[in-house]
């Protein structure tokens, strides 16, 4: 497996030319690094006005690695070629290093570019890639990549360190300002380059080698993007200490995000919840995220601050609330457990009211984050929950109510990863373990390890709740003195209960009221979708996700109004179709391509996972028609003969289904925008996620893929682990 490395974008508040001069006192050598042990140059060209510089060194480097290594490989030293290439005139240096040691079993390549910064010209950026492949190592390609990547991520930041300490070297020696080249008046015919550094050799600044490229860090940003990169001081203030692998993977995933879902990339705080949720693993983190992504999108999660209204049952008996901050900074959420009638809540109101209701206590926890890490001047993504369980008791533990509680957590874990940083539980009573039991498996273990129980008055002693709380914001309720206004619950009337199918009917107009739609798309049965123009120069707008399956999709004009729609529900795929399903077939199979109709857009296979948006404007009046069609992979066509795979999955009916969510709305020509990607009308994008975004103007007719990854999350299996306190309250 290939591992790659991007660096976040590092800016030195230098000018370019004295960043270089630091770079002349490290070769042929530098005491700095001990494993860099020798360099030589193999070639040199300089361009005539001495304007461009290349140079070919070979360097030599100390193997670090265990005797058993050594002696597998029979080499003590490594060696690389740095390809350096100067452009003074650009101020700019493009250096090239891969591995000449094992270059039949091993590739290394390494990118790195310093280039002044784009909005301030005495300072400099710096920005480096790198990729390692072992393809053969003498059976342990997996411990030698680990080792190897270990070592790059520490010559990272030491190579930082190595800028710095010869910065500093300068200007101890009085070089604080090294002047810009200018092109000579007279440049002689076999004119040498001369850098204006007498103290240094005339090559010395050309070459930095792959320790130093790999610990200074991130180039320029491209005129006209300046958010399209990060850079490390940003990282620093908002998003906390990362090791140089972890803002690696945070940087590729963003930059994934940036090509696949152009006008919904989310913040990058919420984009790093998912990094640390997977332990940093990209392939996962980007299956949750876009999971996720989909699932905000659908129900609108990002406008439920907004729009949501709570009931006043909630605001008389939901018994919890925020409450200023604790000792770091985080916000701080009280929660009444204890106090709250569930099975009353839950009757009265359902459970899609109540997951609603902690859903909006989510979001507005993000925003409470965003607004902390600007107070305190320090990164702040997560909160604290502290949850009173005084009164806790068997009624709690309603069946009906569980399996909401249940539900509730599995929505929150999948959506809403390390947003919890610390929960503690206060006046835990016995029937607590029971509870736990319960619903311990639904949560991630590492959320379940954040989690603290304190039986009876424990909270109060050492190691308690101060330790966590200052004692001023500490509730009164708890033996503090501030006032906290939270409800205190009580009992709901039974006069307020509605009954089973009131409850039900109310949910599913929670969840369906969405602008967003379903449709299934079979094997030999397309899912089509009407639409009916009268004036031409209307833009047909759509925004569709394919959720399983690979389509194609196509737009069609028809001046003959097709027949009432057919619903594919109990025809050839009854057996497979549930009654919620919807298939829509327009076009008639007498219809003749060309006659009949006309294909008005060139087909677009999309692939599981895609996110598409588009428009269409259109030429003439009358019926156009979308249309999602099935579309088998190229690998099940090409070969005559079947393979056993193409047969086994031939016997599963899901094999031959897809699944699309989309939504469509037809402009007036005055009233569209021209963007392809954000569709303001569509509401696609990420309100509360997403920073702003903005995309250039698309031609007449056109459609911009994304791609995002479908995967649903699953509760954690792992054994059952009790937090701390647990086994003292058992």
């Amino acid at each position: 497996m290939v591992q790659q490395y991007q660096s976040p974008v590092r800016v030195y508040k230098h000018p370019f030319e004295l960043i270089m001069a630091a770079y002349v006192r490290r070769f042929p050598n530098c005491p700095l690094i001990p494993i860099f042990v020798d360099s030589e140059v193999v070639k040199e060209e300089h361009s005539d006005d001495g304007a461009t510089v290349f140079i070919e060194r070979r360097c030599k480097v100390e193997a670090d690695a265990p005797r058993l290594f050594k002696r597998m490989a029979g080499v003590d030293y490594l060696y690389f070629i740095h390809k350096n290439t100067l452009d003074r005139r650009e101020r700019a240096l493009h250096i090239e290093v891969v591995n000449e040691t094992f270059s039949n079993r091993v590739i290394v390549h390494e990118i790195c570019n310093y280039r002044v910064h784009p909005e301030n010209e005495e300072w400099t950026c710096f920005e480096q890639t790198a990729s390692l492949d072992i393809k053969s190592f003498f059976g342990f390609e997996n411990a030698a990549e680990k080792l190897a990547m270990k070592q790059y991520a520490n010559s990272i930041k030491k190579g930082k360190e190595i800028i710095e300490y010869y910065l500093k070297e300068l200007e101890d020696e009085g070089v604080t300002h090294v002047p810009r080249w200018s092109p000579p008046q007279a440049p002689p015919p076999t004119a040498r380059l001369q850098l204006p550094l007498t103290s240094a050799p005339a090559n010395a600044i050309l070459v930095p080698t792959a320790e130093e490229t790999l610990s200074a860090s991130p180039t320029d940003l491209p005129p006209g993007s300046p958010d399209d990169k990060l850079d490390a001081d940003y990282i620093r203030r908002y998003l906390g200490d990362l090791t140089p692998l972890q803002e690696s993977c945070l940087i590729r995933l963003r930059q994934w995000l940036q090509e696949t879902h152009k006008g919904k990339i989310p913040k990058d705080q919420h984009v790093l919840r998912f990094l640390r949720a997977r332990d940093f693993n990209l392939e996962k983190a980007r299956e949750i995220l876009c999971q996720s992504l989909t699932w905000r999108k659908q129900h609108q999660v990002d406008f439920l601050l907004d729009s949501w209204e709570r009931p006043q049952l909630l605001h008389d008996y939901y018994t919890g609330g925020w409450h200023h901050h604790d000792r770091d900074g985080r916000p701080l959420y009280i929660l009444r457990l204890g106090q709250m009638d569930t099975k009353g809540l839950v009757r009265a109101l359902g459970e899609e009211s109540l997951l609603r209701q902690v859903l909006s206590i989510n979001e507005e926890g993000l925003r409470r984050c965003e607004e902390n890490t600007r107070v305190f001047g320090r990164p702040i993504s997560c909160w604290t929950c502290l949850v009173d369980l005084e009164g806790l008791n068997m009624r709690h533990l309603w069946r009906p109510g569980v399996k909401a509680l249940l539900r509730i957590i599995e929505v929150v874990e999948a959506n809403y990863p390390e947003t919890l940083g610390c929960l503690l539980i206060l006046r835990a009573p016995r029937v607590f373990p029971v509870l736990w039991t319960l619903v311990s498996p639904f949560i991630d273990e590492n959320t379940r390890k954040k989690f603290l129980v304190y039986a009876a008055n424990d909270y109060q002693g050492p190691g308690g709740l101060v330790d966590y709380i200052d004692r001023e914001v500490i509730p009164d309720f708890l033996g503090g003195d501030c006032l906290c206004e939270i409800p205190e619950g009580g009992m709901v009337p039974k006069s307020l209960y509605r009954t089973a199918e009131t409850l039900e009917s109310e949910e599913l107009r929670l969840w369906t009221d969405t602008i967003y739609k379903t449709a299934s798309v079979f094997k030999g049965a397309p899912h089509e979708l009407l639409i009916e123009i009268s004036e031409p120069s209307s833009v047909i707008t759509w925004d569709f996700d394919v959720c399983k399956g690979d389509v194609i999709f196509n737009i069609y004009h028809s001046r003959r109004a097709p027949q009432p729609p057919k619903r594919d529900v109990q025809g050839a795929h009854s057996s497979i179709v549930s009654p919620a399903t919807n298939n829509m077939q327009l076009i008639d199979r007498s219809w003749i391509l060309g006659q009949d109709y006309s294909m008005v857009e060139t087909a677009l296979t999309c692939k599981e996972g895609e996110s598409v948006q588009g428009s269409h404007v259109t030429r003439w009046p009358g019926f156009y028609i979308l249309q999602w069609r099935f579309h088998c992979s190229p690998a099940c066509s090409t070969s005559s003969l079947p393979r056993v795979d193409d047969v086994l999955a031939s016997l599963q009916v899901s094999s031959h289904k897809c699944k699309v969510m989309f939504y469509t709305e037809v402009l007036g020509s005055e009233d569209f925008r021209g963007s392809m990607t954000s569709l303001e009308s569509s509401h696609s994008g990420f309100s509360q996620l997403s920073a702003a975004t903005t995309t250039s103007s698309q031609s007449q007719s056109s459609s911009t893929v994304s791609r995002k990854t479908s995967a649903v999350p699953t509760p954690a299996n792992e054994d059952l682990t009790l937090p701390k306190g647990m086994r003292e309250l058992l």
